[in-house]
């Protein structure tokens, strides 16, 4: 989306054209990717973008309808891969656990993208207890414990070939006010990512996934807050809040983002290990 003077602030439609597609030696159906949030955003073009490569995946998400309807476009871009949608409530244990064995009920279980996140804003001194613990629930330990859960299963394959990708973010670099939990979040990505690539003998990787801002349902909401909160126009928010330290004047879209899960995924991302896809048009690296 660039930022114009017909102002839309609406997240972009899925089209097949959008999504990167890789010949791979893994990217078939009997390949099962485990995504996270995938009901709707990043998790949403990921599942999709991963089915559109061969690979069968199992979307985990809380929103069963969003599931649905993940699923349908998947199926409406007649993708060579499925999409099987699980409701998951990702502070749950035991659907963590239910949903990393239907997973692996698929098929060969080697990749797990973990995306699902959500937001809240305000200062550390006024941030609620509860909202941070749901936070850090969905964002860091679940990753960890979905995660532990598929480990064996990655290494029972033939070969243990596989990955394990965390969504992190330029908060997972550095930080800016009013995001604590989610800050804590993303660095903490950082460290399972390195545990990840530490223990994994070359053949699991692990790797993250940082980007700026991109419009998804959720950015959309984080918008409209950040545009009341601070008393100016959403187009405010967009142009000066978000773009402004960016040296690329556009927000990414969740295709985009979804298009780095499969490189990383894929062959071409086998020196990509321990490390982080940092994709944030400058943010992190430039400044006025």
């Amino acid at each position: 989306m660039g930022v114009t003077d017909d102002f839309d602030l609406t997240a972009p439609e899925l089209t097949r054209d959008d999504l990167l597609v890789l010949e791979d030696p893994y990217f078939h159906t009997d390949t099962v990717a485990l995504v996270t949030g995938a009901a709707s955003g990043i998790g949403r073009a990921t599942a999709v973008a991963l089915a559109a490569n061969g690979l069968t995946v199992v979307g985990a998400d809380i929103d069963e309808d969003g599931l649905a309807e993940t699923t349908a476009i998947a199926e409406d871009f007649d993708a060579p891969g499925t999409v099987h949608g699980v409701e998951t409530d990702l502070t749950d244990d035991e659907d963590v656990d239910a949903v990393v064995e239907a997973a692996a009920d698929e098929g060969d279980l080697r990749f797990v993208a973990n995306i699902a996140g959500m937001q809240h804003i305000d200062p550390v001194a006024e941030f609620p207890m509860d909202k941070y613990d749901l936070l850090t629930d969905i964002m860091l330990r679940a990753p960890f414990y979905t995660a532990q859960k598929a480990i064996p299963h990655i290494e029972a394959t033939d070969d243990g070939v596989g990955a394990i990708a965390n969504m992190s973010s330029v908060h997972g670099h550095y930080a800016t006010q009013a995001k604590p939990a989610y800050i804590t979040a993303k660095h903490g990505i950082t460290g399972l990512t390195r545990a990840i690539a530490a223990e994994g003998e070359g053949t699991l990787r692990g790797f993250s996934v940082s980007v700026g801002y991109v419009l998804t349902p959720l950015m959309v909401g984080q918008i409209q807050e950040t545009a009341e909160e601070r008393g100016i126009s959403e187009q405010e928010v967009v142009e000066d809040v978000m773009l402004g330290q960016a040296r690329t004047k556009e927000m990414m879209t969740p295709a985009e983002v979804a298009n780095l899960f499969v490189f990383g995924f894929s062959g071409h991302g086998s020196h990509l290990n321990g490390a982080d896809l940092l994709w944030d048009g400058g943010y992190t690296t430039t400044y006025e």
